[in-house]
């Protein structure tokens, strides 16, 4: 017999950023998205404003898979970080530009156009700029979150 379909709890990404995670049942369950099914809300506070995310699969809050996707407008820049967990990117559409390090340099981060792709373990501290309008898809293991490198850095401390 089959699990009901229910949502899983609404995790502290979901709440803060107002969308809903998408359930993540036993493994025989099918998930199927359109592009047109994609639903879009703003990112957490945790990154810059300006950002949207779409959790696709899973609950980035909770322990286990997921998929979620980030869509940043041109100009958008997220400081140097780290992630307890490790992460896997491809760039959907536009133009990303990801730098290694502690320090934010334009000049020593690789362009990545769509189609791109990136693996990065866990603690690798990094920084990433979109050249345009550029959709990513970020894939791992929950509960997902980042660390600034200078904590000024931090958009959730600007809170005024």
């Amino acid at each position: 017999m089959k699990p009901p379909k229910r949502m899983l709890a609404t995790s502290l990404l979901a709440a803060v950023a107002g969308i809903s995670a998408v359930p993540a049942h036993a493994s025989e369950e099918h998930k199927l998205l359109t592009a047109q099914d994609i639903k879009w809300a703003p990112a957490p506070p945790s990154i810059p404003a300006g950002a949207q995310v779409a959790v696709l699969y899973g609950n980035p809050g909770k322990d286990g898979m997921f998929a979620m996707r980030l869509k940043m407008p041109k100009g958008y820049r997220i400081a140097p970080h780290t992630h307890p967990k490790p992460e896997i990117v491809t760039v959907i559409s536009g133009t990303a530009r990801l730098g290694m390090g502690k320090t934010a340099d334009r000049a020593k981060a690789k362009v990545l156009p769509a189609g791109s792709f990136f693996a990065m373990s866990p603690g690798m501290p990094h920084y990433f700029l979109a050249d345009d309008e550029t959709v990513i898809q970020l894939n791992s293991t929950g509960p997902w979150s980042l660390t600034y490198v200078d904590p000024k850095d931090d958009p959730r401390q600007n809170t005024q």
